[in-house]
């Protein structure tokens, strides 16, 4: 690869760089809003050194005449968020006086917006520290959606692909520049977040609280301020309200820009959507029916509880409303399916996508109706567009890879002595971005702290793949990428 383009990526990496330094800003204010000032040193340091870093890679200024190819920008989206997440790890490292593997971990995890963590004692933590989780989440949120909107589309990965498809190309006829539809993007990731911790204030949170609750449910990351996760407010207002942070957080941005431009009916419209919901309402009724009749809460109660914590799953957030694993074996298996199916494309959620579902479904069928009319022509189409052989090939490859990366980790984890069930959920949570796993060990009760050291590196390598559509970090393997 030529000098002047990795010139170009340094220079971008030093940009990330120094804009994450100034957010280290955020928990040094926290810190002394609360009067808690024996932690400022360590953030302090840490923005600095960020800082440094950052412009060590800025100061050799940008070549001119030189722009990134599409497989530049590979090499550009991954390395970013390694570089951004080696960095954040430092108010972890300093603060917590923790290994650099759990501070690498607990970055990793934030950043990502996957909500696993090492951490224990949250109720009784460093504001700071709390804030910065959340804020990491916040931000690799964010992030995820302007490389779904201006980054992996043009690399053809996976649904981003059918993304492009299905949301781009309309938005494009009325908003010809990016720029503009970045910037509506950013204005409605910052306009639900403070609904939503307003929302959250209002319905019983403390201030500090729904700031970061709203931080996390709005990025499907699921980092709480408490151990007990939302079980710690037992108002029914603030789960219901944190669930429908949840859904407009795994909705496609698009389409929010769609809504702020004057199409009143982007939401209802689109397919993805409505498979989501409809998904989540079926889920509800059912678990939520089951539930009432094998315990002895209120049918009201009882949907609460397992709206939040299917919706957490389904989302990939990770929030728990109670542990349950302990529901019984039918949940407990329901559960760990849920996992699997994420947000929509284009959204802070992880997962394979409920497109994904929904694209083969219509495969399947069409599939079986030309086995009843042979010489029919069937024309496949999803959300009003044509499902071509590139979009249905670029989908089956990301699956095929996404269960065998599962596959893999859960393996190497065993191999480690990882018991079994804390292997296999543990890979299928990290590379799905849902967080906590299932079993006493990594489950919604417990945390990833007792993990050998090498199994949080794995965890934290699938953590990636998982939040960059899997092909992305592949495709860097390659020999061939390497050559000139």
């Amino acid at each position: 690869m030529a000098l002047p383009t990795l010139r170009i990526i340094g220079f971008i990496i030093g940009i990330f760089l120094i804009t994450l330094a100034i957010f280290m800003v955020v928990p040094m204010v926290t810190l002394m809003i609360f009067e808690r000032t024996g932690d400022l040193p360590s953030f302090l340091w840490s923005s600095m050194i960020t800082f440094l870093a950052g412009l060590a890679l800025v100061l050799p200024g940008r070549p001119e005449h030189i722009h990134l190819r599409p497989r530049d920008m590979y090499l550009l989206t991954v390395s970013s968020w390694l570089v951004v997440c080696i960095f954040a790890a430092l108010p972890f490292l300093l603060t917590q006086h923790i290994s650099y593997t759990d501070s690498f971990f607990e970055s990793m995890s934030g950043i990502t917006a996957t909500g696993a963590t090492v951490l224990s004692g949250l109720d009784n933590m460093s504001p700071g520290i709390l804030m910065w989780r959340s804020l990491l989440h916040w931000l690799g949120g964010i992030g995820f959606i302007g490389m779904a909107v201006a980054i992996l589309p043009l690399l053809r990965i996976g649904g981003m692909r059918l993304f492009q498809t299905e949301s781009s190309d309309r938005s494009e006829k009325v908003m010809p520049r990016s720029h503009m539809v970045a910037r509506l993007i950013v204005a409605a990731y910052v306009g639900i977040t403070i609904l939503g911790t307003l929302a959250l204030w209002w319905a019983g949170m403390s201030l500090f609280d729904a700031i970061n609750h709203s931080m996390s449910a709005i990025s499907t990351g699921g980092f709480s301020t408490s151990d007990l996760s939302l079980a710690k407010w037992t108002q029914p207002a603030v789960h219901w309200v944190a669930i429908v942070i949840m859904i407009l957080g795994s909705l496609p941005f698009a389409l929010y820009v769609s809504m702020l431009r004057g199409n009143r009916r982007a939401l209802i419209k689109d397919q993805q959507v409505q498979g989501l919901i409809g998904v989540l309402l079926v889920t509800w009724l059912v678990l939520g029916t089951w539930y009432w009749a094998t315990t002895d809460l209120h049918w009201l109660d009882a949907l609460r509880h397992v709206a939040l914590n299917v919706t957490s799953i389904v989302t990939t957030t990770g929030f728990a409303l109670g542990d349950y694993s302990l529901w019984g074996n039918f949940s407990l298996m329901l559960f760990f399916y849920l996992g699997f199916v994420g947000g929509c494309s284009g959204s802070t959620a992880g997962g394979i996508k409920i497109f994904r579902f929904q694209v083969a479904y219509i495969l399947l069928r069409a599939n079986l109706n030309q086995l009843i009319h042979p010489r029919a022509v069937i024309k496949q189409k999803y959300n009003g567009h044509r499902l071509d052989e590139e979009i249905v090939r670029s989908i089956l490859t990301f699956s095929f890879f996404f269960a065998i990366t599962i596959c893999v980790i859960a393996l190497l984890l065993s191999l480690l002595g990882v018991e079994w069930m804390t292997a296999l959920t543990g890979a299928a949570s990290t590379v799905s971005g849902v967080g906590p796993g299932l079993g006493e060990t990594i489950g919604p009760a417990g945390n990833f702290a007792p993990l050998p050291d090498a199994a949080k590196w794995i965890l934290s390598g699938g953590m990636l793949l998982g939040r960059l559509e899997i092909i992305t970090v592949f495709v860097l393997c390659i020999p061939a990428f390497w050559r000139h």
